[in-house]
């Protein structure tokens, strides 16, 4: 059985820092999932995710803005529910989307890399006005799929420039950590 860490964020720039990220803690990324909005349905993910030959598997979506439930949330339905996978994390984005629900999150990871007990913006800066609740434009479908370890992160690859490629991305990388750790799964074992 795979395991599964969702991200719901796959335009260009997330795309190549969760590859970086998918190789400094030694799993696999799924890039042909990156797309705006995602290009593959669930059924094609899970096909894709179990010819990796190991774990954990980073698998972007990405619904573009659109209202309702999109091809990303659409996708990660079918995976989380999927009798072959197990899905151990989740990194929920933020983005400026306004008439979403947004996901409830006790942690995210915020600009300086630093784990807080409240949620984070698009820049990556925690509010405690935002009551815990991520909102971005593909994180709505994540509660009602029961996904553990959900962290929030603001705008993957950016955040002024502190989770560059060059960089490492290191708050990207610092989310995909708290998972594995969680999850005890440290470095693919």
């Amino acid at each position: 059985m795979r395991r599964v860490i969702i991200i719901t964020d796959g335009d260009y720039i997330a795309q190549r820092a969760v590859e970086e990220v998918a190789r400094l803690v030694g799993g696999r990324c799924i890039s042909l999932s990156a797309g705006n909005p995602t290009p593959l349905t669930g059924e094609q993910m899970v096909t894709l995710i179990k010819q990796t030959p190991y774990d954990p598997v980073l698998v972007m979506f990405d619904d573009n803005g659109n209202y309702g439930l999109g091809k990303g949330e659409k996708a990660i339905r079918y995976v989380a529910k999927h009798p072959d996978i197990q899905v151990i994390g989740a990194i929920a984005v933020a983005s400026n989307t306004r008439w979403v629900r947004g996901t409830q999150v006790e942690y995210s990871v915020n600009k300086e890399g630093v784990i807080v007990n409240e949620a984070v913006d698009k820049a990556g800066t925690d509010h405690q006005e935002l009551q815990h609740r991520i909102y971005g434009d593909t994180v709505d479908i994540l509660a009602s799929c029961n996904i553990p370890n959900i962290i929030g992160i603001g705008d993957i690859g950016k955040m002024d420039g502190r989770d560059h490629v060059r960089r490492g991305c290191p708050i990207t990388r610092k989310a995909v950590e708290w998972i594995l750790e969680r999850s005890e799964i440290i470095d693919g074992k």
